[in-house]
């Protein structure tokens, strides 16, 4: 391609840590052609017209570092890819996704360029592309660009295929505790926090702790009302009725007003409040009847309606509705008032986006017209206000109201109904005082409530609702986290996976190993074929009965899928040989500037990902490999064949930790402290052979073992055992 256009050659899609960053991107391989030679500033009116689209590029810091940094590059000059980078970007932003990464770099191939960019959900990334070239192209050759339509295809497209608010909310709240999370549908809401034995699992406001019992229980109204009234909780009275002459019989028992609603109804979905008269409830029958499998009458409570948000047995967010009312111009129509005055607020939309939701003229509120003698179609004269909803949308929080005893009393109602996530809703006519005092009353009580009324209030402060349910998973101190160890490097990655997987096997670990051998199981092998991929590693860590996992990673995973863990508590380089490797498809060059791909940009990515609490273990030996202790995050293990190898000599006198070789033994060393192991050849692995690259795959897992906190014994025992068939512990258990 020569001319002025733009061709993504391809599309590769990182799910884990790369060598751009550490969430998922897509790399996008493009193409730009004549536009090589035409940077940003050479482009007749394409800095205008691109900067009038898109004017909140402005906050993009670009090289720079400042506010604007990104509009001074286009107006210095700047070449088209970088430019698709943060057209992209942006577009993903006003989709409603979250801030993102972009990184741009030119391959050996002229015209030809690498372009990463934040990955929140392949649809949504590939989406932001397409408009983004449709865009720039428009913009260079001067034709129309519908900005407005490009947007709203954004949102629809975040909005089908994102998180919701209240799923995000939740797994961005577990990421700034340190707990990984796997989303388990691409275009869902269920979601595993941490990996392994230690993971929970949430779908929205829901988790693995969501009794089945209790969310049947809430779904059921009446018997919700029978099992909390029953412990003194306040109730509204009322019963189920069995058509819509028992409704208006029930309704003058109980005395009007009454509420008609569906029995397991949800949402709001066909409940009609404050009814007074036998018509109405009949009318309200008919359409309650449509939404549930029985219809409630109910005596109405005086007040404003509340959703209170409880989070194992604790009050942890409250939110008042309020009451809809236009006032009458003298000219305009109901429906005109309500989309002048009411649906105007850009609060308001039809996505989980929005705090607020668009107001309509459903039944319910024909019928609260009706009772004021008007339509949507009539016009009410100047001044008179008009009460189109009684209960709207819960816009304004009011946690720090909540009087102490109404706190407990609907803890009380989700412990009763067996909830542990529960949204509470309650009639008053003011939440600071006790419900007993002025005759309030818990309408219903719901599981997997929306969380969002309390993440983006329409009025006051967001509540950090998201971390409490995080915090109710997982107790003080835990990750979601099982011991992960991750080995990369040219070769001898296997007999170093097998060997760790051995070494945790023998300390009672049921450990998943995922290596070019295959998918192992503890001692049970699942998949005969290649496993060191991204798939495999991610069959582990979807895995409960997993206590600890060994994942080996190549260079074209890395560079073509992406680690299948976003952090890890050992990470092994064995050694890094450019020579030995053809990664040409992947423009790798063996030495190169900041702008190529290079094995060490590659292989430092294991390093990259691990935990401060965790440990590198390097090869001393290898110079490109040696180098990478100054880039982990927690503590460096080094090993050595030669024990006077000057890198691991220096590490280990400065008290760091070093494996090696002494007197044909296997040597755990810091500073002048040495722990001898077992002599090599006592090592199958070793054995009599002795090649220094055995030698060095077995100090490398030693090493690791060393930095799970293994004991000296079942490092010395795993090391003498392994390649010899063991009993399988559960075997032995069945003999008996």
């Amino acid at each position: 391609m020569k001319k002025k256009d733009i061709i993504i050659r391809d599309l590769i899609s990182l799910r884990g840590p790369s060598i751009w960053t550490y969430p998922p991107s897509i790399e996008a391989w493009i193409d730009i052609g004549e536009f090589e030679d035409y940077p940003s500033n050479t482009l007749p009116g394409f800095v205008e017209r691109l900067k009038a689209w898109l004017p909140n590029m402005v906050e993009h810091r670009c090289n720079y570092g400042e506010h604007g940094g990104f509009f001074r590059r286009l107006d210095e000059g700047t070449w088209i890819g970088h430019v698709l980078e943060h057209v992209a970007l942006e577009l993903m932003t006003l989709g409603g996704l979250p801030d993102g990464f972009g990184r741009t770099r030119e391959t050996t191939e002229r015209g030809v360029y690498k372009l990463a960019i934040s990955n929140f959900q392949d649809d949504c990334t590939k989406l932001a592309l397409e408009l983004g070239i449709e865009l720039i192209l428009a913009a260079v050759n001067d034709t129309p660009f519908d900005m407005a339509a490009a947007t709203e295809k954004m949102r629809r497209k975040v909005d089908r295929k994102y998180l919701g608010p209240s799923t995000a909310a939740i797994a961005n709240a577990a990421e700034a505790r340190g707990i990984p999370y796997i989303r388990l549908l691409d275009d869902g809401n269920l979601v595993q926090l941490g990996y392994g034995a230690a993971m929970r699992r949430i779908w929205t406001a829901e988790t693995d702790s969501t009794s089945a019992i209790a969310e049947t229980i809430s779904r059921d109204k009446d018997l919700t009302k029978e099992l909390i009234s029953s412990v003194g909780v306040p109730v509204p009275e009322g019963r189920e009725v069995e058509d819509a002459d028992d409704a208006v019989e029930a309704a003058e028992d109980i005395g009007y007003p009454v509420v008609v609603k569906p029995t397991d109804g949800n949402h709001g979905r066909g409940v009609f409040i404050d009814l007074v008269t036998p018509e109405a409830v009949r009318k309200a029958y008919d359409i309650a009847v449509e939404e549930g499998s029985g219809v409630l009458v109910e005596r109405s409570i005086p007040g404003i309606e509340h959703r209170l948000l409880v989070v194992g047995g604790k009050l942890v967010a409250a939110n008042r509705s309020d009451f809809i009312i236009v006032t009458g111009d003298g000219t305009q129509t109901v429906q005109q008032l309500i989309d002048t005055q009411i649906n105007i607020d850009p609060r308001r939309g039809h996505t989980e986006l929005h705090p607020l939701s668009i107001i309509k003229i459903d039944t319910a509120a024909k019928i609260e017209l009706e009772r004021q003698g008007l339509a949507g179609d009539k016009v009410p004269e100047k001044g008179r206000e008009v009460l189109i909803q009684r209960n709207a949308n819960h816009a304004f929080d009011c946690t720090d109201e909540v009087h102490p005893d109404t706190a407990e009393v609907v803890a009380l109602a989700a412990r009763v109904v067996g909830l542990d996530i529960a949204g509470i809703d309650l009639v008053c006519q003011d939440i600071s005082k006790p419900l007993a005092d002025q005759g309030g009353a818990i309408v219903e009580v719901n599981a997997g409530p929306s969380l969002l009324m309390h993440i983006k209030p329409g009025i006051g402060k967001p509540r950090p609702v998201g971390q409490a349910i995080v915090n109710n998973l997982f107790a003080p101190g835990l990750t979601g986290r099982v011991p992960l160890v991750g080995i990369t490097g040219t070769q001898g990655k296997t007999h170093v996976a097998k060997l760790v997987a051995h070494l945790l096997y023998i300390a009672g670990k049921h450990t998943g190993l995922a290596c070019s051998d295959g998918l192992f199981l503890g001692r049970r092998q699942v998949q005969k074929t290649d496993a060191a991929h991204w798939d495999g590693g991610r069959r582990l860590l979807l895995n409960r009965a997993v206590e600890a996992a060994v994942i080996e990673n190549g260079a074209e995973v890395i560079l073509g899928q992406g680690l299948a863990y976003d952090r890890c508590s050992v990470g092994i380089v064995t050694n890094v040989k450019p020579e030995a490797e053809d990664l040409s498809r992947w423009d790798v060059q063996p030495t190169g500037g900041e702008y190529y791909t290079t094995p060490r940009s590659i292989y430092r990515t294991q390093v990259d990902v691990v935990l401060p609490s965790g440990h590198a273990v390097l090869n001393a030996e290898d110079e490109l490999v040696a180098d990478f202790a100054e880039l982990c995050d927690g503590k460096v293990i080094f090993f050595a064949v030669d024990r006077n190898h000057p890198v691991f000599a220096a590490h280990v006198a400065k008290g760091e930790q070093g494996v090696t070789v002494i007197d044909g033994r296997i040597v755990l060393a810091t500073g002048t402290e040495e722990i001898r192991l077992c002599r090599v050849t006592d090592v199958p692995l070793i054995g009599k052979a002795k090649r220094p690259e055995d030698i060095a795959s077995t100090l490398a897992a030693t090493a690791a073992g060393w930095a799970l906190g293994l004991s000296k014994d079942v490092i010395k025992t795993a090391l003498k055992t392994y390649g010899i068939e063991l009993p399988d512990p559960a075997s032995l258990l069945m003999k008996k």
